[in-house]
């Protein structure tokens, strides 16, 4: 079987909610990040077999296929195609899996996986409530066979913390860490390989370049975060500990060893071994634990032979209740910070922290790293890469 080689990745810095991004069109972000792919590889724009974006809230600007109208934006000529997928916050890392498996088989030589998100112009949850009168999704059967379930992702991130024995102090001081290790990261320059700076129109009509993540709370204190009242009554999640609602795109170009050698590209990491999962949906935030389990299975490895991990903060939870329940090692988890502090741009989050993994997995000699992400109603992708 063909090996699957990231051989670049790219994204925007994280805009806040109107913020600096919150302006610029979902589609040219995606546009600009397929840009940025060719420029750094220098491969020919035309033979790029296809480009698969995740997106999670397909209405208004980010509906008609997003990924085609990113490639219509985009230097890559017309006769490229696009699809775009929702696999809720893993959408993007499952546009990598599906890239890795066409190229995998054979089929294709170049596939481009990404996302893009812009949750200052259309809102987490638009496609249910914008359309409300055409129906809800969860009045079919799927009502009968989970009675009185709404399947939030808010009472999900309480359940694992009841379930994992995490703590309001546990959560307070990971999102703590996550501030901490994001500035110390972004201060280091340990960003900068991944991040495509966006010419960006200013409210006074002047003009920057946004190539910094806004949602670093640079002087963010433990007692501060203590102190936000939880969303819920007697809760211990508040919006200290919980992701940013935030606008980016993100790239990365999956190659095969043909692709490789004719156009004289270095990969970066290999994928080493795929899976994803379905779990309790009322639990909605649990996926990444078994999908962790059956990624190491299926490559015959260990958690010990992991380098680095990536698990998405979409709720300081997640992290906290998959490290207790797996046995992982904290100082391996979201070194460079995460969601709560990076931002979480949904549909692009996946290719977002693929990246982030690559090159710090890079700059540590590093070999072998793992990405898991929570997926609503209980779907969870993993990926275990090793860095060449």
């Amino acid at each position: 079987m063909t090996t699957a080689y990231i051989v670049e990745a790219v994204r925007t810095a994280g805009g806040r909610r109107n913020g600096r991004l919150s302006r610029v069109h979902p589609a040219d972000l995606g546009g600009k990040v397929i840009d940025a792919v060719l420029e750094r590889t220098g491969v020919a724009p035309d033979r790029v077999d296809d480009v698969i974006y995740g997106c999670v809230s397909q209405i208004g600007p980010q509906t008609f296929n997003i990924a085609r109208t990113s490639v219509l934006s985009s230097r890559l000529p017309e006769s490229v195609p696009g699809v775009s997928i929702d696999r809720q916050c893993g959408s993007s890392q499952q546009a990598i899996h599906f890239a890795a498996q066409a190229v995998m088989s054979g089929t294709q030589d170049l596939v481009i996986a990404g996302g893009v998100e812009s949750m200052s112009q259309v809102p987490i949850g638009s496609p249910v409530t914008v359309a409300k009168e055409l129906g809800n999704p969860f009045t079919g059967e799927i009502s009968r066979r989970y009675p009185g379930e709404n399947f939030s992702q808010f009472v999900g991130a309480e359940r694992m913390a009841k379930k994992y024995g995490v703590s309001k102090d546990d959560l307070d001081r990971f999102a703590y860490d996550s501030h901490r290790r994001a500035a110390a990261a972004t201060e280091a320059g340990r960003f900068k390989q991944e991040i495509l700076p966006v010419n960006v129109n200013l409210d006074d009509g002047g003009e920057t370049l946004h190539d910094v993540d806004e949602g670093i709370r640079w002087d963010a204190d433990l007692d501060s975060i203590r102190g936000l009242q939880p969303l819920a009554e007697n809760g211990i999640i508040s919006a200290a500990n919980a992701s940013q609602i935030t606008d980016g795109a993100s790239a990365v170009l999956v190659a095969s060893e043909q692709a490789v050698k004719e156009f004289g590209l270095k990969p970066l990491a290999r994928i080493h071994a795929m899976a994803v999962v379905g779990s309790d949906p009322t639990m909605v935030l649990e996926g990444p634990i078994p999908a962790t389990e059956k990624v190491l299975k299926r490559a015959g490895m260990t958690l010990a032979d992991i380098d680095l991990y990536e698990v998405n903060e979409a709720f300081g939870s997640v992290p906290l209740a998959w490290m207790n329940a797996l046995g992982a090692d904290y100082d391996k988890l979201n070194v460079n910070g995460g969601a709560q502090a990076l931002g979480h741009p949904l549909g692009a989050t996946g290719a977002k922290l693929m990246g982030t993994l690559v090159y710090e997995l890079k700059r540590r000699g590093g070999r072998y790293g793992l990405l898991a992400i929570c997926e609503g109603l209980g779907t969870a992708n993993a990926t275990i890469i090793e860095v060449l």
